[in-house]
């Protein structure tokens, strides 16, 4: 069996729930002649009565009085299906997109630590994230706001420092213990030196810490979470900074066995194209990320 069309259905609805064909022809902006046409045509599809007149009202047969029940359910799940999408739809539509570009180690320590809570305090805003470390691995045709590793400046863009890197010593747990045990400067060398670089910043700390060296490594790493894996699973120190290491610190997989620091020859900014502060999204990012690293 043919189910009814929905205009037939939405007639019966209306005349059932009003009691009056004028009544439901005014509701549905149509005339009366076409909500009997309607009403007709359904009775005939099914075979049933579903109305009869009392004076000047229709009322429902037990019949009617059933399926009307079925139908109002229908039209108010229709109903509320139809306003919930068209809200979604307009929201979607609202949202501003911003794509991000972030180097993967500062992303997954210290921006993912705070990133949700500037979703939730800015619905109408939709992130993609990018990863890249320096300005000239930014895909700038994709992403609207970078946070790089590097120095200025950068001609065509704006750019606010974030964090200024101080670059300490860390390892496992482990290397402070036994006869190797790391209690003074001249103590790394007895360990694996891990690097991102070619060795440059490991020779600075050493420089600095007045230790004679000639830094060799077996192993060199292009990407800075390897350096703190391997230095997570005790197979060397690295020289890495609170920012990118606080939460292995504070959570025990990695501890600083000597307090020395010394500058890294470049620093995290946020940058974007100088026309893109006048974007309301982008505006509101930047100042939200350079709020939260003057918090640290």
């Amino acid at each position: 069996m043919n189910l009814p069309s929905l205009h037939s259905l939405r007639a019966f609805e209306s005349v059932s729930r009003l009691g009056n064909i004028s009544a439901a022809a005014a509701e549905l902006h149509v005339t009366p002649g076409a909500i009997s046409q309607q009403l007709r045509a359904l009775q005939l599809s099914l075979g049933l009565k579903l109305l009869e007149k009392r004076g000047r009202r229709l009322v429902l047969t037990d019949r009617g009085a059933a399926l009307q029940k079925s139908v109002g359910i229908a039209m108010q799940q229709m109903s509320e299906s139809i306003r919930e999408i068209s809200a979604n739809t307009y929201n979607m539509a609202a949202k501003a997109t911003l794509s991000v570009s972030v180097p993967s180690v500062f992303g997954t320590t210290w921006l993912a630590a705070r990133i949700f809570r500037f979703l939730e305090a800015n619905p109408d805003i939709r992130m993609r994230m990018h990863t890249a470390v320096s300005f000239e691995e930014v895909d700038w045709r994709e992403v609207d706001i970078a946070i790089v590793y590097g120095n200025p400046p950068w001609a065509g863009f704006w750019w606010r420092m974030l964090h200024s890197i101080y670059a300490s010593p860390v390892c496992s747990p482990q290397l402070l213990r036994g006869p190797n045990a790391i209690r003074e400067p001249r103590d790394v060398l007895k360990h694996r030196l891990l690097h991102e670089d070619d060795g440059e910043q490991w020779r600075r700390w050493l420089t600095e810490a007045r230790v004679p060296h000639s830094v060799e490594s077996d192993i060199y790493f292009d990407n800075f979470a390897m350096v703190l894996q391997a230095a997570r699973d005790g197979h060397g120190v690295a020289l890495t900074n609170d920012i990118i290491s606080f939460r292995d610190l504070d959570e025990g997989r990695l501890v600083q066995p000597l307090t020395l620091g010394v500058p890294a020859a470049r620093s995290y900014h946020c940058i974007c194209h100088e026309e893109g502060l006048a974007n309301p999204a982008i505006g509101r990012f930047v100042d939200w990320l350079v709020d939260q690293a003057s918090r640290r």
